[in-house]
């Protein structure tokens, strides 16, 4: 279907209204990823749809796919996976830095079963569980070429008897004989693209998937306690791509760059299918993607030589990119997407500042498949993600469980609700497939985001921090962004992130870490002072600010506040402790969802008063006394 249903008039806010009289079941969407694929191979056959490049080095040496060669290739991939047992409802694992073959591998698992995508960086205890929960037994990892170290993970999951097939990818355009993969008992092992090779390019032999079938299953989370897996349907997926397809930000000749891993739904649903609703050609970049040093340096070349028009990001990487000189031609960009964490007000000015590009805003979370809401870069509203996207409704609740709506304007839980709500968690399987649980975040079709918000009049959605992340001094609440945004607005800082530190006497007051500007010489006195003078809530201006060389960060680049708010505890402990000289070291880890603080004793005599200072603190805490 082409024409106004499925591509209606959506520049502005005002054009929601007559966008949702038509309702979504009209608009014709494809059945499934794979028809959103086969689709785009129908229309577009010899345009190109992915340039994947090898690293960021060489950037010139790009590997290119059209949609008929992607989709080719797809079916290769998705009925070497049907040969391997896979059938629809279970899962193929796949973990690997991005290239080619895991675009390919992961649109033939969505078409062949589920795709499981994990994170190497993951524990092997929690690869495992995953592994578990998804009920994989294939795994398509990177080989020895591409990722040592992911490769030592996926030989290591095999030898424990958690796999009966290895599927190793190879580098972007590698050439030559790969070497020999070693054997490991009980285990078919061998290289993807090989095996793949001889099979029929044409078609698939196993049964097509429908909306509602599973498509993917993500890890959420995964660096405190074993990380949720979050199924989503075909349906899901397709919906929330087309609903970012829709914008009137993107035709046909828009270039999108993709660097985001393929373990994070941003990099599926944004820059992969997305892109597929009106062919677009999508530019991929290195195995590290935005991780990659080296390709800062060349950023804005790459811009101007492939005249990159959308790309999508988080706010860590505009703030790389708004010190990075700016030595190309940068007309081309003009939807830089930012998501996946709030972005700070100093951040999203010194980019356009550096760049004349205006950052389009978005909020989402994997439980609502990618996106939910996005900004309109001609209609900004100050500190607001965006409006919500079509079809999906959004909601603010009051935070004490009850549910109950609170005015427009105040703040609260937002809750969400529309097609592109998960169906819940993988907890397990049984004989009928994977079992999904919505372990409460699903309240009568409404899904329990998390993050604390206001909706404007207007209905334009405002951040207020996650619930989880509010700093209560004293029963006060405490948005760290207002520690943040003071911190960012200083020339010198780069980036910013403010916690709870333990306090004897108000339960917990702010602290902040920053990361400088190269050569920048200014002192924590100084930044504590600059931030005291600008944080309009007095309650809220940090205790301490601390300089670090680089904020704590996710695999995809999210500043990673655990990390802080556990050395922010072994600081305060520290501090306290000082004057006991037995105290031999403090340590602060999580382990499940809370910081435990270790403490260790030398002495027995000492004992009696470690515990007593311990006592005063709202804290989670061990003593271990050596002797």
């Amino acid at each position: 279907m082409t024409g106004p249903l499925l591509w209606p008039d959506y520049a502005t806010p005002d054009d929601l209204a007559a966008i949702e009289a038509v309702p979504l079941a009209a608009r014709g969407l494809p059945e499934s990823t794979y028809a959103l694929l086969a689709r785009a191979a129908s229309r577009w056959p010899d345009r190109t749809a992915l340039t994947v490049l090898p690293d960021a080095v060489r950037w010139r040496e790009p590997l290119r796919r059209t949609f008929a060669e992607l989709l080719a290739d797809v079916h290769r991939y998705a009925n070497l996976f049907h040969d391997f047992g896979v059938r629809r409802g279970e899962a193929v694992a796949l973990m690997s830095p991005n290239c080619v073959e895991l675009i390919t591998a992961t649109l033939a698992a969505q078409l062949a079963g589920v795709a499981a995508p994990l994170g190497a960086g993951l524990s092997l205890p929690h690869l495992a569980e995953l592994l578990r929960r998804s009920g994989a037994r294939v795994l398509v990892t990177a080989g020895p070429e591409l990722a040592p170290d992911t490769w030592d993970t996926a030989q290591a999951l095999a030898r424990g008897g958690l796999l009966d097939a290895i599927l190793v990818l190879r580098p972007t355009g590698a050439a030559g004989t790969p070497e020999p993969l070693p054997a490991v008992d009980g285990v078919r092992i061998g290289y993807l693209g090989e095996l793949a090779a001889v099979g029929d390019p044409s078609a698939f032999c196993g049964d097509l998937p429908q909306s509602g079938d599973l498509a993917a299953m993500f890890h959420t989370g995964g660096t405190t306690g074993a990380p949720n897996l979050a199924a989503h349907t075909h349906a899901n997926e397709v919906a929330d791509a087309w609903m970012l397809a829709a914008s009137a930000l993107f035709d046909q000749e828009t270039v999108v760059f993709a660097a985001l891993p393929l373990f994070h739904v941003n990099a599926l649903v944004v820059t992969l299918l997305a892109p597929m609703f009106k062919g677009q050609p999508v530019v991929w970049a290195g195995p590290l993607g935005y991780r990659d040093p080296a390709l800062y340096g060349q950023f804005w070349k790459i811009v101007e030589h492939y005249r990159i028009g959308a790309m999508s990001a988080v706010p860590t990487v505009y703030a790389t990119l708004a010190q990075s000189p700016v030595d190309a031609d940068l007309s081309s960009l003009r939807c830089p997407m930012v998501g996946a964490a709030p972005l700070p007000a100093a951040v999203r000015d010194s980019f356009q500042a550096h760049t004349g590009a205006t950052l389009v805003e978005g909020y989402g979370l994997t439980e609502g498949t990618c996106a939910s809401a996005r900004s309109f870069p001609d209609l900004a509203r100050r500190g607001s993600v965006g409006q919500r996207l079509p079809y999906q409704r959004m909601r603010v609740v009051a935070a004490d469980g009850t549910w109950a709506e609170v005015p427009a304007g105040e703040t609260g839980l937002l809750a969400i609700s529309g097609p592109t709500v998960f169906p819940g968690y993988v907890t397990d399987r049984d004989e009928n497939g994977p079992v999904l649980d919505g372990l409460g975040k699903l309240v009568d079709g409404w899904l329990d985001t998390g993050d604390l918000a206001r909706i404007d009049e207007d209905g334009f959605v405002y951040l207020a921090g996650r619930a989880k992340d509010l700093i209560i001094r004293g029963g006060h609440n405490i948005d760290p962004a207002t520690v943040e945004d003071a911190l960012l607005t200083h020339p010198r800082v780069t980036a910013a992130s403010a916690v709870g530190r333990p306090d004897v006497h108000a339960g917990e007051v702010p602290v902040a870490y920053v990361t400088l500007a190269p050569g920048a010489t200014v002192t924590e006195e100084e930044l504590n002072a600059w931030a005291r003078e600008r944080v309009p809530d007095r309650a809220a201006a940090p205790r301490t600010v601390t300089i670090l060389d680089e904020l704590p960060v996710t695999a995809v680049g999210k500043l990673y506040k655990p990390a802080l708010r556990a050395d922010a505890v072994r600081r305060e402990l520290a501090a306290a402790l000082d004057q006991i000289a037995d105290v031999h070291d403090i340590e602060a880890t999580f382990e499940g969802s809370s910081i435990v603080a270790t403490v260790n004793v030398h002495s027995f005599t000492q004992e009696a008063a470690v515990r007593a200072i311990l006592g005063r603190y709202a804290i989670e805490w061990r003593l271990v006394v050596i002797s």
